[in-house]
């Protein structure tokens, strides 16, 4: 019974974590967080594009240019 508290004491974090997990895959919600993940890097893209017009079109230019 010691060696039970112990462990569990010790990978409480883990253990929740698992917990968290299993609900989040059983409830299908990673689908609604990839989503929401991807539009905040598609956000964050956009925003650096439009604030680095110049040098965006120039990487683009050398890019295609060694393509």
């Amino acid at each position: 019974m010691e060696d039970i508290k112990n462990f569990i004491s010790k990978y409480r974090g883990a253990i929740i974590g698992i917990i968290v997990a299993i609900l989040i895959l059983c409830t299908r919600l990673y689908e609604l967080i990839v989503a929401i993940v991807l539009l905040i890097i598609g956000a964050f893209i956009g925003n650096y594009v439009q604030q680095n017009k110049d040098e965006v079109k120039e990487k683009i230019k050398n890019f295609v240019d060694r393509l």
